[in-house]
């Protein structure tokens, strides 16, 4: 007999429909947490209220306002105002808030945040980056990211890593397509910020890119001192090198 709907339909069995895989999920994972990542050219440790000092000599100034254009925040115009706003950034849980520091001279040169933390399905977001002139387009740039992403999928075993950006930021978008974050699609009139519209584009990694789809095995090597010359230059793209573990990982 089939089932029976409650408006006197009928319903279709259930193994007539299409479900999703099976996951057991027995308790939500942990927070991300104020953890120390160190890698080879950079770290990751939270965000102190002593970074504001050296962190504003490197982002003020009218040359930089470009810096904030995209980030809720407004280029600050004083020391006092930029070390009011990183003293209550540290003490933030969502988003937690994390200093990128150059290894050679311990000094921090940008920030990112883990935040939308959804511990129940295993999902989080990386995002509020500010990424200082010191530290764009540099190995410790892509370390960083690498750094996070390794934390988020191997220790505490979330299922999936987002990326958002305002539609327009296309330095954003491309940034998310080389670290292998794959576009989703674009929430039209998603949210206003600074007085103004913002289309939201969403990309996002899941554990299988991560461990099968190339992402891990890309960003290694592409980090290898093997493929940089003398003069710090790379031998071959990030794009490249996970295309080539993924042709790999299909053939075996």
């Amino acid at each position: 007999m089939a089932n029976t709907n409650l408006n006197g339909g009928q319903s279709a069995k259930p193994s007539q429909q299409p479900i999703g895989p099976p996951v057991s999920l027995s308790q939500p994972s942990r927070r991300p947490s104020r953890v120390t990542l160190t890698g080879q050219s950079v770290t990751i440790r939270p965000l102190l209220p002593s970074d504001a000092e050296s962190l504003f000599g490197i982002v003020k100034g009218k040359e930089n306002e470009r810096l904030f254009t995209y980030l809720f925040d407004n280029p600050y115009p004083s020391l006092e105002a930029f070390q009011a706003a990183v003293s209550q950034k540290s003490q933030s849980g969502d988003p937690l808030f994390f200093a990128i520091v150059d290894n050679t001279n311990s000094i921090p040169v940008g920030w990112a945040t883990l935040m939308r933390i959804d511990t129940t399905h295993r999902v989080v977001e990386v995002g509020n980056i500010l990424f200082s002139p010191r530290l764009q387009r540099t190995k410790a740039a892509t370390e960083a990211m690498y750094l996070l992403a390794k934390y988020v999928f191997e220790d505490l075993k979330y299922r999936r890593y987002e990326w958002k950006c305002d539609n327009l930021n296309a330095p954003s978008k491309r940034a998310a397509a080389r670290y292998g974050f794959v576009f989703e699609g674009v929430f039209r009139k998603h949210m206003v910020y600074k007085g103004r519209g913002r289309d939201t584009c969403w990309f996002a990694m899941v554990d299988e890119d991560w461990w099968k789809g190339g992402v891990k095995a890309g960003f290694e090597g592409w980090l290898d001192d093997r493929n940089f010359d003398s003069d710090g230059r790379q031998q071959r793209t990030l794009e490249d090198i996970r295309s080539q573990v993924q042709a790999q990982e299909g053939n075996s």
